[in-house]
């Protein structure tokens, strides 16, 4: 499972690590991912989402159902994908 947060879709950067004497070799910049439990109202079930920190900013702000039709829309995630817990 690749490094991708499912409602922003955020991923890695590459950049440079800059020594003090101005060498760069290449490095990755990683996102600040989460495996996170929600309850999907609408559905009335539990979902797992692979989230990062903007992308729980997001559902706080705008709600979990609107920033899950939001990433569909975008392509960041099919509902195929979400996983449903039991």
């Amino acid at each position: 499972m690749s490094k991708i947060c499912q409602i922003t879709g955020k991923k890695a950067m590459v950049g440079n690590n800059v020594s003090h004497s101005n060498r760069k070799t290449k490095r990755l910049f990683n996102v600040n991912l989460f495996k996170k439990k929600f309850f999907y109202v609408e559905e009335n079930c539990w979902i797992q989402l692979r989230v990062s920190a903007a992308g729980l900013k997001t559902i706080n702000r705008v709600g979990l159902d609107a920033a899950l039709k939001a990433a569909v829309k975008n392509g960041h995630v099919a509902w195929e994908e979400i996983k449903v817990l039991d």
